[in-house]
């Protein structure tokens, strides 16, 4: 009965704040816009990092989904929509959950500002993932964990930021050249760390590794079912299938709970490893997903 009355009041809470946040959202737009040129928005942190490394410290970068929080089901505070109210430009993902609800309340707030969807020129993964927020996503997110897709990216970020700011665009393109090669060497080392391998499978708690997983060759096997927990004849044909590839490793974004995976792990004698594909860091963060990879490839092909 506690339980129960956690749970719905849990809801209420969160039912009570997003209706204050639209309400502050709607006062926001009768009052009108704002722009200044200093700022621009993201939507999640990794796309903070290709904005400084190619613009430098000439803007500011509002994160709408900060470290720790779940962009498939976050929900803004009044703080950051101050911060968007102002922004010179969007810069949006295309297929996260959280943007299907507040998109379009965030372009009301602010019509002047520029926008821009990293998800258009990336050749998108089929999904159709439940989310806790009741979201269905039709295409995989999660594209910039993939040096490959991070290419395009950077590119797409050059050619927005030189249109913001015509006279940084030598600037601009020199930077983006740095940036090419940061992610040229990351593309290498993945291509040369899972050239060969034997066993090519993981495990991943959220299936957010798809797009590493498709270019370099990768079977990724969530936990998740639906985007939701696992049902009980999920969690076996799961434990089948670890014991099957001998996987020493089961994946976990540092965002998500660990019990399903670590009762996986338990039964199978592996280890529970927490990646963090939304780090500001990118360049850091990407490249330690692809050395995990390959160390867990590595002790399944023993």
């Amino acid at each position: 009965m506690l339980n129960l009355y956690s749970t719905l009041n849990f809801l209420f809470m969160r039912k009570f704040f997003s209706i204050l946040i639209i309400v502050f959202i709607n006062s926001c737009g009768r009052q009108g816009t704002n722009t200044g040129a200093g700022i621009i928005t993201v939507s999640i942190a990794p796309f903070k990092y290709f904005v400084e490394e190619i613009a430098g410290d000439d803007f500011k970068v509002n994160v709408m989904v900060p470290a720790g929080a779940n962009p498939h089901i976050y929900e803004p505070f009044p703080e950051q929509i101050n911060k968007l109210r102002r922004s010179a430009a969007y810069i949006s993902n295309g297929y996260l959950g959280f943007e299907m609800t507040w998109l379009d309340r965030f372009y009301e707030i602010n019509r002047t500002m520029k926008r821009l969807s990293l998800g258009d020129k990336i050749d998108p993964l089929v999904s159709m993932h439940h989310h806790e927020a009741d979201h269905v996503e039709g295409a995989d997110p999660h594209y910039w964990v993939s040096p490959k897709c991070a290419m395009i990216m950077a590119s797409s970020v050059k050619e927005f930021l030189s249109e913001l700011n015509p006279s940084q665009k030598q600037k601009y393109e020199a930077n983006f050249q740095n940036l090419v090669s940061k992610i040229q060497e990351i593309n290498k080392t993945a291509l040369e760390l899972f050239s060969g391998m034997q066993n090519r499978s993981f495990m991943i708690y959220h299936p957010n590794l798809g797009y590493l997983a498709r270019d370099y060759g990768l079977e990724e096997i969530p936990v998740e079912y639906e985007g939701k927990e696992p049902p009980p004849s999920r969690m076996k044909e799961l434990i089948d299938r670890a014991r099957k590839d001998d996987l020493k490793t089961i994946f976990v974004q540092r965002e998500y709970d660990t019990k399903n995976a670590n009762a996986i792990a338990d039964e199978i004698g592996a280890e529970v490893k927490i990646i963090d594909p939304l780090s500001e860091n990118w360049q850091k963060a990407t490249m330690d997903i692809i050395n995990a990879l390959h160390d867990s490839l590595i002790e399944s092909s023993k």
